[in-house]
């Protein structure tokens, strides 16, 4: 999209401008037409050849068939990588061209009737029905009923609304992330040492801390196993299946006993592996999946004493809706000053929970068994978000519960919440973890530096993806771009590819906030943080490391404000795994010496844009 001077010398039109200055590229579109012509009788012939090699091509010499055989799937191959870079590249809504438009000033806002108001909801509506398409044809064998109708309709409003102000296709926004994780490099390498490097902490705290890592690291060993098999496999790569083989068909004959048990097949053996605790130690395992039910077990935890409710994290695709459907909705809470409310997907999924433990009657029989425990809520991702709303739901008749949510959505409650949950829960995160820095206002931060980096750099998208590529992969040093827009206003940059009438930027405040000299716009939705307290895990060492090369981790109390970005990293997924986070924490626990830090120490180096 937008971009600076290129070099006409030196590049062909299709590579010449950069990002954001499609002026050298203005040939291309015509091109593409006339590929776009030439594709039919692509498609045609490569049908033609797949028939005939099927039916047609018996007598011919086999080193004929051969070769025929390979120029179709050739064929095949170009046509389908073609239709890919479509949809990487193009944007399916870039064509809206409303036409000239009146000059409301931006802060006027849309009043109803008007020319601009009329033709940025109908954008809006077209881009709301090609995202709910696109998940209901990602969805497709997921069932239709109202509850998916009404989160494809929730998501696709969410994301359709996201992306409507930018004309970003995926390509540009991947050459923005690579140029904003060398810009975060570079200034995390320029830190002063002193910054980096924490106080001795005190005693208290360091005992305070001891024992939370020691609780943290057993109670994660429980959200693990809540994933069941999978995860079990996947961490148990070469004994698992032969562990879980002969286990699953001994369990059969179990699974009645448990109440409300579902056919859990290989899962309750992995999880009696996972837990070392016996049959007669589960009250209730279920592992019922569907949009806003999540899987969760009940088990007695004679270790701590204490009653476990364990939450399943993301591993369907209808978690997956479950996690996206993040609108607010409002939460009653007795005893919370302050306004409650919190992500509607994890919200509807704490609130199926509470009815199973309250109505079914499960929490009753588990403190009729064992009515000196206490009642411990654990979780990982997806569970995490969910136990700790779920531990706010039983707060009032659980007054002495935990809670441990391991690596939680950073977009999960109000402050208000956040701040009455420090009480009894506990969030453990891990590295740069992309889930508890993702909510909706961190997001449009995000975008906003995406579209900042990507308009100030001088060099061809394929130029920055290869680099960045590289850097990735092999690591060396960050290219030295431009991060900031400097001195120059709005007039100077070059046309977006929508065009200079285009309603999208120019009823933009993404893109007027870019060479605006004010503080970003104030941010359209409602601000969520991640519930209670925060124990940070970090890596103590180099950023990048030998793939065999042993990992040393350090802990400290964090806050809420080091969470506010998003560190772009090849670790942002690998660090939100349940199997690294509970090896993280064993390290802690069972490798000494271990770094531990005050709670006063700030967690600033980390948060570096």
């Amino acid at each position: 999209m937008i971009s600076c001077f290129p070099e006409p010398s030196s590049c062909s039109s299709e590579l010449c401008g950069t990002i954001m200055s499609p002026g050298p590229r203005r040939c291309v579109p015509a091109l593409v037409c006339v590929r776009a012509l030439l594709y039919a009788p692509e498609l045609v012939w490569a049908c033609l050849g797949a028939v005939w090699v099927t039916h047609y091509s018996t007598g011919c010499e086999p080193a004929e068939v051969r070769f025929v055989i390979g120029a179709v799937v050739s064929s095949w191959i170009i046509l389908l990588s073609m239709v890919v870079g479509v949809l990487v590249v193009f944007d399916p809504l870039g064509s809206v061209r409303p036409g000239a438009l009146p000059d409301v000033p931006l802060d006027t806002g849309y009043r109803e009737g008007s020319t601009s108001s009329q033709l940025f909801y109908t954008a809006h509506s077209v881009a709301s029905r090609v995202w709910e398409s696109r998940l209901r044809l990602l969805c497709c064998c997921v069932p239709q009923d109202d509850n998916h109708r009404a989160a494809f309709s929730s998501i696709a409003q969410l994301v359709s609304g996201f992306f409507l102000d930018t004309d970003l296709v995926p390509s540009d926004i991947a050459a923005g992330l690579s140029l904003l994780h060398q810009e975060q490099d570079k200034v995390e390498r320029c830190r002063d040492p002193e910054e980096v490097v924490s106080q001795s902490p005190s005693p208290p705290i360091r005992e305070d801390l001891e024992l939370e890592l020691e609780k943290a690291t057993h109670y994660m060993q429980f959200a693990a196993a809540a994933y069941g098999w999978p995860l079990y496999v996947y961490s148990n790569p070469l004994t698992g299946i032969c562990k879980l083989c002969g286990d699953c068909c001994r369990s059969h004959h179990v699974e009645h006993d448990l109440v409300g048990g579902e056919h859990l097949g290989c899962h309750f053996s992995s999880i009696l592996q996972s837990t070392g605790l016996q049959y007669r130690d589960f009250i209730h395992i279920s592992f019922h999946n569907q949009i806003y039910e999540i899987p969760f077990f009940v088990a007695l935890d004679h270790t701590r004493e204490a009653v476990l409710v364990a939450v399943r994290g993301t591993l369907s695709l209808k978690d997956v809706l479950t996690d996206l459907s993040a609108e607010c909705e409002d939460l009653c809470v007795e005893g919370v000053s302050g306004t409650c409310y919190a992500h509607k997907g994890i919200s509807q999924a704490a609130h199926y929970i509470y009815k199973r433990l309250v109505t079914d009657g499960i929490l009753s029989q588990a403190f009729s068994v064992a009515p000196e425990y206490e009642l411990l809520i654990c979780g990982h991702s997806l569970g995490a978000g969910a136990a700790a709303l779920l531990a706010v739901l039983l707060r009032s008749t659980h007054p002495t519960l935990q809670c441990y949510a391991f690596s939680p959505p950073g977009g999960l409650m109000s402050k208000a919440l956040a701040d009455y949950s420090k009480q009894f829960v506990v969030s453990v995160v891990l590295g740069k973890d992309l889930v508890p820095r993702l909510s909706i206002p961190n997001m449009e931060d995000l975008k906003r530096r995406l579209l900042k980096m990507v308009s100030n750099c001088s060099k061809p998208k394929y130029k920055i993806l290869m680099h960045g590529c590289w850097y990735e992969l092999f690591g060396g040093a960050p290219d030295d771009f431009p991060t900031e827009l400097e001195s120059r206003r709005e007039e100077m940059l070059h046309q977006p590819l929508l065009g200079e009438e285009s309603l999208l930027v120019r009823r933009s405040s993404t893109y007027q906030s870019l060479c605006s000299d004010e503080s970003p716009p104030r941010p359209t939705h409602l601000p969520l943080f991640l519930p209670g307290r925060i124990l940070y895990i970090t890596e103590d060492g180099p950023t990048r490391r030998h793939c065999f090369s042993q990992v040393r981790y350090r802990a400290e109390w964090s806050s809420e404000a080091s969470f506010r970005n998003v560190l772009i990293s090849p670790r942002m997924i690998a660090d939100h795994m349940p199997d690294v986070v509970l090896r993280a924490l064993r390290s802690l626990t069972h490798e000494h010496p271990f770094a531990l830090c005050s709670s006063s120490t700030s967690n600033s180096h980390l948060n570096v844009i």
